[in-house]
């Protein structure tokens, strides 16, 4: 398989579960937007620019998973999103829904889960489980 299919497959992956990967960042800490698209590129290695983050994290907080509010107190003020109960219920569901997906394949024995070659960073998108990566 060649490497611009391992990144295409990686990159629709990511994208499919970017909402997941900014919950997920976002019950470890609240951060700003430019603090997401960076964690999410040293993390799996794909690059979703503002254009990409902004309007996720607007959808997020109008579904109400995430609140915001500007943080004045540095150089440059940013807009700081944190999860909110809601946004941590939708989390702890979307993982299990995820982790029985994961499981089911394996079971099936259709489908084999084994390291990404691309992924440079173990994933924290399973808490409680062994890393698998989907390739």
């Amino acid at each position: 398989m060649n490497n611009n299919y391992q990144k295409e497959v990686q990159t629709k992956l990511t994208k499919g579960l970017l909402d997941l990967i900014v919950l997920q960042y976002l019950d470890k800490e609240s951060m700003h937007g430019y603090q997401i698209i960076t964690k999410i590129r040293k993390g799996f290695g794909v690059y979703f620019g503002p254009s990409t983050v902004y309007p996720l994290l607007g959808l997020l907080e109008k579904k109400g998973y995430v609140t915001s509010a500007w943080n004045m107190n540095t150089e440059r003020p940013r807009k700081v999103y944190k999860l909110t109960n809601e946004g941590k219920n939708v989390l702890n569901f979307t993982e299990s829904s995820l982790n029985l997906i994961v499981k089911n394949m394996v079971t099936d024995n259709k489908i084999r889960i084994q390291a990404a070659p691309l992924i440079s960073t173990r994933s924290t998108l399973q808490r409680e489980n062994p890393p698998l990566p989907i390739c």
